[in-house]
Order: C-alpha cells, then structure tokens, then sequence
C-alpha cells in the first residue's frame, strides 16, 4: 500500500506538468487520472456508499440539536448507561459506550424496564434538555425494596410522558424517542423480515410507532437496508409535511417519504376525482381493463389490409398480421419490448407481397429495389421498414405506447373500454374529457400500465454502447502516452523522474476500467434516485394510514418490495375511503397468503379520556361495535357543542384557551371553501395557528384544540361517514367543539345537555 501512496504523489506532481501539455491528454488526465489512481483500491459502489454513509452521520450531527442525550440507567451492581438519539464511544480508550443509541440492544431497559420486571435496572432518569441547558429531570424508582417505587403503576416516564404530551403542538409532528412505552418499543424491535401489521386505535401512536420503526431497521440492518433504501407511504403531502422531520431528527436521511400520489414519476396528480370514480379504479378488476387495453391495442384487422405504398395497393391478409401478432405475443414480453418482433414480420410481409406484386406486374424490381433488373428483397425490406404507409400501419396495429397513452385512449373512448372488458353501466363514469389530468386513483392504473408494456430501450442501449467504446478508446489512448508511446514530450516527463521502477498508471489500470472511473455518475443521494425511478425496488416499505389503500393501490406497492418486508399501519374503524378496506386478511391474502404477523397498541396517548367519552358513542354505533382504546390521562376540558353561527368566537376563545398551539376546524369537503373564506383563511399551512381541513385532509394529523364542523354532514357524505366522524373527533390532544346547523346526531349524545 506505501508504493501505492507513492504512487499518489507521483502522479499529482505529474499532473502539474501535463496542464501544459497538448489537448489529447491534459485536460482529460487532469480531471481522472489523479482521482483514479488515488481510490485503486476502492471500487465505485464502495466510494458510494461512503459519501452515504457521510451524508447519514452528517444528519445525525443536525439531530444533535433535538437534544443528544435523554436518558440514564442506574443498573444493579452499579453500573450506569446513559441513553440518548445516537451513539458515541470513547475512541481513545478502549472504545468504551459514553452514549447508547437508543436503538441499540443495551438501552431497551429504558423503555420496557418496570418495577415488576425491572430488567436490572434500579433507577431509570428521564432528562429534558433545551439546547446545551438542562431543563428537568425526572426519576423513577424500580427497585421494589426502595419506599420511593411503592405504588409505582404508571406508565413507563409518567412525568416525561404527561409533559410531552401536554406540550403544544406545532405543527409538525415530533419524534417520541424519550417517551417509547413497552408496547410501541415491542413493534419498532420486531424483526423487519415479513409483513408485520399494526392495528391500533386513535391516539395509539402508530405513525410514531411506524417511524421509529423504519430508523431502528435502518440502524440494526443498515448493511442489507442501505443499498434499497426504506419507502414510506402517508395518505396525502399534507400528512407527509407534518411527519417529514421525525426521521431526520433521528439522524436518518436516506429514506423516501412519499404517498401513492407520487409514485409513479413525470406524473403530478393533482386532478379532483368524484369518490365513486376512484373507487372504481381501485377495484381489483381494473388490473383485467388495463390488461385488456393492452390486448386490444395488439389488432388484427377482420379482413385484409391495404397499404398505398408509393402509389400502388398492397395488400397484407389478416392472417399474416395475426401469425406476426402470435409470433410476438410468444415471446411472452412486454406489449413495448414485444413489438420489434411484431414490425420485424409485418415488414417481411408487406415486402414480400409487395415483390409479388411488382413481378406480377413488371417481372422485375423497380427502384425502390435498389437494383435494376433482379429485386433485391432484403434491401427492399430495409426501406419498407421506414416508410410512411408502413409505419402508419404498424402505429394502427401494434402501435408503441406509453402508458398515459394508453389510459388517456381508453378513457377516452367508449368503444375501447368495452373491448378492454369494462361494463356498460361504468363507461360512462369512467369516461373523461381530453387533456383532463391525472387523479390519485390513476396512478395505480398508470403503474400498472407500465409493466405491461414495458420499455423498447434498444437504440438507447446502442447508443450507450457506443459511447462507452468511445470513452474505452479515448483511455486508452492516455495509458498509451503515458506507457511512452504517444507523446515525446510525456517521455521526457516519465523519463525525467528517474523512477522507472515504480509502479506506474498503466500498471495499476487498464482502459475499461479507467473510463468507467472517468464517468461523472449520479451524484444524488439514494432517496433522491429511488424516488426518480419507479422500478427501483426497497429493502423495507412502511405504510401509514393503511387501511385507506385500494386494491390497485396495493398492488402497486408490492411491486416496489418483493421482499415483502413490511410494516402496515392503520385502524379499520378509521377507514374512509370508498376503496379502502375493513379487514387486513382481505388486504394480505393475495399476496402473502397467512403469512403476516398482526400487533395491536391499545393506549391512546392523544386524546383524554374526556374526547374519547365523546368518540365512544360513535365506534359503538358501528357495525360491528368498535372497543375504544384506553386513554392514558384526563385534562378536566369538557367538550362542547354550539350552533354553527358561532363558529368565528369560538375560533378566537379556542385560540386563547391553547395559547402557542394550534386550532383545526375539520368540516365535510364540500364546506371547507366556504369556511375557509368566512374565517379570512388560505390554503392550509400547519404551521399557522388555525387550519380548515377536510376530514381526510386530517388524517393522521394532531391539534390542541379540534372544532368539529357540521357532524350530520360529515355523516351524510360518504356510505363510511361514522368512520370520517370518529376520525374528526379524534384529532385533538386536549379541547373538542362541536359545531352544528341541525340537530346533533344521536351517536354524539355524550354532547347533549
């Protein structure tokens, strides 16, 4: 290795004196061969996954700011470990733990320890810091032979935990990495292989739970995680924004945070669609249209096809198209990478009746031959292949397509969606007007079109063939300067250092691969590069709010983890989308059959047991009844309800009572224009201190103070309103209004009075 460091130096000093030399090696050289040779021994993968590495440990410095350290362990026999959101050794010593990542195995007494099952810890201390200050500490007690843990039955961190979970909200979630209970540190520790479901009520902490999840796999399997990455999928961006500084607070970066929306790249699907439309196309059976759109785009034409070719009928018969369309179909490729062998037997066709035609008529080729006299029937094949009439022709019968093609033709088109398989009564619903945008509910659709037809990639795969050959020849010719058999005026350099034992560049590398160091590569990170390739395919998928997926949807999803290594998120009684589901097994089955591992957290950290009184009505009119979770505390906030009238008072006392937190007024969609212009309000921003959102806007999200707005209409709007209802309801961390223009529905009785 020292000849190699030697090495280095020698080709930086003779980097200095190339800058003069001629065109052919100096720039080139200047900018490759000294970073080449310096990194001989370090393959382009390994340097990538340095940067990434460097890119993590960066994030976990800006993670620092959360406050490094929260928690120490008083252990039996005095030991003492101190906890906190990374990990750090003494590496002047014997690279003793000065901090334990709390992910790592040694600090998970800090969660689960109980003066029950104490786990050897005597004392755990929770910390509160803000900045480098120190602002509160906390004890707890576990040794059942001290007085101080008699009647110790609280939550694990009581204090910690009741602290956090009064504090106001910001807008933002924030991570729960001092507060973990036993139950939540048991699913984000189970192992990442398979498909792990999470069901748990409001308030459970399963979007934390989830998060936490995805940075502990990312820290315990980070060798098999970090070249795949982890995808996580929220129900909307606006959930996304709120969730999207938890992981980075716990120093991980490298992860993709996106909905189903956004999945399908070069594609913004911002275009509203009626619920009974996207419910549609979440139904399983759109995987048969799509493939039946595929199909009926391949066409064999029910009698002969007649090509004008320079002036002259050809006439190709309908069963030579179907023998080219049969040939190409049993390739068994897509409809895209299947097409060449359709064109490569239709054009053979086409010349050969075309040739017949013109011995028939003349008894010799013409010019389009190329020769005169004998027809030359390869040449002519040649130049039948781009012309005009043919080309037509192919683009009629086996035409290429994208897949926004694809779907834009067959919702266009009547006639089309019935030869694709869909029924009459949904033709109409389905049927869209030109240039109208892409829905949410397509995406799935559109991803599920792509792999059906695939891409024809050949000439672009010519292309980079031969520019990689080019760049070959082009190292080649440096090494061979540099081996003294190019450039005089090289020699006199290489001679000049008197060191012609050592090892020099031409012994180190060879052309191919100095050329593949020579590539600029793709600098962004691999979120950024997983997020632009919709093939690309993860190591672990975490789904929030998972219940509200369709069918299409979900297929999707599992094309992006074959592994099916995953963790799925949500509540049944939460769903509220048309093509949602109420059973996991429903969801599962198709694709992992029984083999899936169901948790259930069944304490509600968010709303006191006050919202939750009022909630219960609605989860026990449900079919069937739903158990509420139990909640872990009580503020003494009753919840209220008034006329509608009153809304813009009771948005300013709200506002009041909760101070630096925040206020949502969660109303039916079809109100919240109206809402938002009465209150002087613009589009949502969480960060504001009142918020007007839809019910599903508010999926996943958390506000100190929730005014429920119209629940009779919440109701009323959807065959699933008491799920939208329940969700509304349970928004809040502390107060609940309920805001109305009719009667209250009897499922709200807990307001009456």
């Amino acid at each position: 290795m020292q000849d190699v460091e030697v090495e280095q130096e020698y080709i930086s000093m003779l980097y200095g004196r190339l800058d003069s030399l001629r065109e052919r090696a100096a720039g080139w050289l200047a900018e490759t061969l000294i970073t080449t040779v310096a990194s001989v021994d370090q393959g382009m993968s390994e340097r990538d996954s340095a940067a990434a590495e460097w890119s993590r440990r960066v994030g976990q410095l800006e993670a620092a700011e959360h406050g490094l350290c929260f928690g120490r362990l008083d252990l039996d026999g005095g030991e003492t470990r101190y906890v906190g959101r990374l990990g750090i050794v003494d590496e002047d010593g014997d690279y003793e733990a000065l901090l334990l990542d709390w992910r790592a195995p040694a600090a998970r007494p800090f969660y689960v320890a109980t003066a029950a099952r104490p786990e050897g810890v005597r004392r755990r201390r929770h910390i509160r810091t803000r900045l480098r200050a120190v602002t509160r500490v906390d004890d707890e007690v576990l040794d059942l032979t001290d007085p101080a843990a008699a009647g110790d039955t609280g939550p694990a961190g009581e204090a910690a935990l009741l602290a956090a979970l009064g504090a106001a909200r910001t807008g933002r979630m924030a991570d729960i990495v001092e507060t973990i209970q036993a139950e939540q540190d048991h699913v984000i520790r189970a192992p990442h292989g398979g498909v792990l479901v999470v069901q748990g009520g409001a308030g459970t902490g399963k979007t934390a739970v989830a998060l936490h999840r995805a940075a502990f796999l990312l820290y315990t399997y980070r060798e098999q995680l970090a070249r795949r990455g982890v995808l996580v999928v929220g129900p909307n961006s606006t959930f996304l924004r709120y969730i999207g500084e938890v992981l980075p607070s716990l120093g991980e970066t490298g992860v993709v945070l996106a909905p189903v929306a956004e999945l399908f790249p070069g594609v913004v699907a911002d275009r509203a669609e009626p619920p009974e439309v996207a419910e549609l196309k979440g139904r399983a059976a759109m995987a048969e249209v799509v493939a039946g759109a595929v199909k009926d785009r391949q066409h064999v034409p029910d009698g002969a096809l007649v090509l004008h070719i320079d002036g002259d009928p050809v006439r190709i018969p309908a069963a030579a198209i179907r023998r080219a369309r049969t040939a190409a179909r049993r390739t068994r490729r897509p409809h895209n990478e299947a097409r060449p062998m359709f064109a490569e037997q239709f054009v053979a066709t086409v010349a050969a009746e075309y040739a017949a035609d013109l011995g028939e008529r003349s008894g010799a080729g013409r010019s389009l031959a190329g020769v005169s006299g004998e027809l030359d029937l390869d040449l002519l094949t040649a130049q039948l292949a781009g012309h005009p009439a043919v080309l037509d022709a192919l683009d009629r019968l086996w035409p290429g397509l994208t897949p926004q093609r694809l779907l834009a033709e067959l919702f266009l088109s009547p006639d089309r969606m019935a030869a694709a398989g869909v029924p009459e009564p949904e033709r109409d619903l389905l049927l869209r007007l030109p240039d109208g945008g892409w829905s949410a509910a397509d995406i799935p659709l559109l991803d599920e079109a792509a792999e059906l037809l695939g891409v024809d990639d050949r000439a672009l795969r010519a292309a980079e063939e031969a520019r990689r050959r080019a760049e070959i020849d082009r190292a080649q010719d440096v090494l061979d300067i540099l081996a003294g058999s190019g450039s005089q005026d090289l020699d006199e350099v290489l001679d000049a250092t008197e060191n012609a034992d050592r090892l020099s560049a031409v012994d180190l590398i060879d052309a191919e691969r100095l050329a593949e160091r020579h590539e600029t590569g793709d600098d962004r990170t691999l979120a950024e590069r997983a997020y632009d390739d919709r093939t690309w395919t993860y190591g672990h998928l975490v789904v929030d709010e998972a219940q509200e997926l369709s069918a299409m949807a979900w297929r999707l999803l599992m094309r992006r983890c074959p592994s099916r290594s995953m963790t799925l998120v949500g509540d049944v009684a939460q769903t509220g989308d048309l093509a949602g589901t109420g059973s996991w097994q429903a969801v599962l089955e198709p694709y992992v059959g029984t083999r899936w591992r169901l948790e259930r957290l069944t304490v509600n950290y968010r709303n006191p047991a006050e919202v939750m009184a009022v909630a219960a009505g609605v989860l026990a009119a449900m079919d069937p009844p739903v158990e509420p979770p139990r909640s872990v505390r009580e503020t003494g906030e009753r919840p209220w309800a008034a006329p509608l009238e009153t809304l813009p008072e009771a948005v300013k006392a709200e506002q009041e009572a909760v101070g630096d937190g925040r206020v949502a007024v969660l109303a039916p969609a079809g109100r919240v224009p109206e809402l938002r212009a009465r209150l002087g309000l613009a589009e949502p921003d969480l960060t504001e201190p009142v918020v007007v959102l839809s019910v599903r806007e508010a999926k996943g999200l958390e506000f100190d103070s929730v005014l429920v707005v119209d629940p009779a209409g919440i109701l009323a709007a959807s065959p699933r309103g008491a799920n939208d209802l329940y969700v509304a309801l349970t928004r809040s961390t502390r107060r609940l209004g309920v805001l109305h223009d009719g009667p209250l529905p009897a499922v709200l009785g807990a307001l009456a009075g």
